[in-house]
């Protein structure tokens, strides 16, 4: 059973966000920064033992690892950053693959999407567009990630090298970027790649479901854990009205969200623990209100038993996320509940019958 944990590289400077942002930001300044916002808010979220650190400190990663291989994570997908031969945040991910360490599988999702000033109140300034320049661009971030591919340590599903596409359907054509890269794949000696296209779900549908018909290996479906329904709805807004505007408050899901459709070909799960983007959008931001490690268990076992039904070596689980803590969505160790969302995944994986090291 490969189960992967989505890893953001924001935890060190560069000099765009300098730029942007100020000198020495990093997903921290965020994080620090946070308050409480209503009676009850769990803000803000302080990291537990891990600390405040760098990605560039090797020791860093080194812990990482290990306590993911502890606990029974067995991968770091790494988000990754192109726009037209210009990368962003690549630095944490070319050291792992440089000095061989920490020898701990990963593999990458591609980030296909605009930068803007969203996390910070500012939609419509674009700092970093999103562009496809076509079959040339296409080659050239092939032959960059090539080396990633080849590497001993990077996760593979049916014998193929994992890629997670965020966006498929901003892509010009889905189809012929899935055609042209096995392409590609197959030129440089690889058997091909297993090209997975993030799904969307929404409370009104789901916002990309042709992946099977445009030649993607599988989907990755996602859809944020939040109970919707009127009555918490009204409840919430009234409360929400009486302490100031927003943030939006939802309470955890009883059960995984799961399409409510039927989507052709294979469709991996995505699980949650927690979701408060409020250090990034303060009151414009959602908030779950009532998410605890005991919760994020129930939903990772649903997830697990069902992906048992696929074959061994197309097992695929990926948790939203192993640090995105402006977001609220980790799994790193924190000063509320310690280890407790390690400690989730471990009894997820004991419930499934599935031990940790498989």
């Amino acid at each position: 059973m490969e189960l992967s944990a989505l890893y953001l590289p924001q935890f060190h400077p560069i000099p765009e966000n300098d730029r942007w942002w100020g000198p020495g930001f990093t997903e921290w300044t965020n994080v620090r920064r946070a308050r409480a916002l209503f009676r009850g808010h769990a803000q803000p979220n302080e990291p537990g033992e891990l600390g405040y650190y760098s990605l560039l400190d090797p020791a860093t990663r080194e812990a990482q690892a290990t306590l993911a291989r502890e606990y029974g994570v067995t991968s770091f997908c790494y988000w990754h950053y192109w726009f037209a031969g210009h990368q962003l945040l690549e630095q944490p991910l070319q050291e792992v693959l440089s000095s061989g360490r920490p020898d701990f599988p990963f593999f990458i999702g591609w980030a296909n999407q605009s930068w803007s000033g969203v996390w910070h109140g500012a939609p419509d300034d674009i700092l970093m567009e999103q562009t496809y320049p076509g079959a040339l661009d296409d080659q050239a971030h092939f032959d960059a990630l090539l080396p990633l591919f080849r590497d001993d340590r990077y996760v593979r599903r049916n014998g193929l090298p994992v890629m997670i596409i965020f966006r498929p359907g901003e892509l010009p054509s889905p189809a012929d970027f899935v055609q042209r890269w096995q392409q590609m794949a197959l030129a440089a000696g690889l058997p091909g790649l297993y090209l997975v296209a993030w799904i969307e779900g929404k409370p009104w549908g789901i916002e990309y479901r042709t992946h099977h018909a445009d030649g993607f290996n599988a989907g990755l479906y996602v859809e944020f854990p939040f109970r919707r329904n009127l009555r918490t709805r009204l409840r919430d807004k009234r409360r929400a009205s009486r302490e100031r505007s927003g943030p939006g408050r939802y309470h955890y899901a009883h059960d995984i969200p799961k399409p409510r459709e039927k989507l052709d070909g294979v469709v991996h799960l995505s699980v949650q623990p927690n979701w408060d983007n409020t250090p990034r959008s303060q009151r414009r931001a959602s908030v779950i209100t009532d998410a605890t490690p005991a919760k994020f268990a129930d939903h990772l076992t649903v997830a697990l038993r069902d992906e048992l039904s696929q074959p061994e070596d197309q097992q695929l689980v990926v948790i939203k996320s192993w640090n995105e803590w402006a977001e609220g969505n980790y799994l790193e160790p924190d000063q509320r509940f310690g280890r407790g969302w390690l400690d989730a995944v471990r009894t997820a994986r004991r419930r499934a019958g599935i031990e940790v090291g498989s």
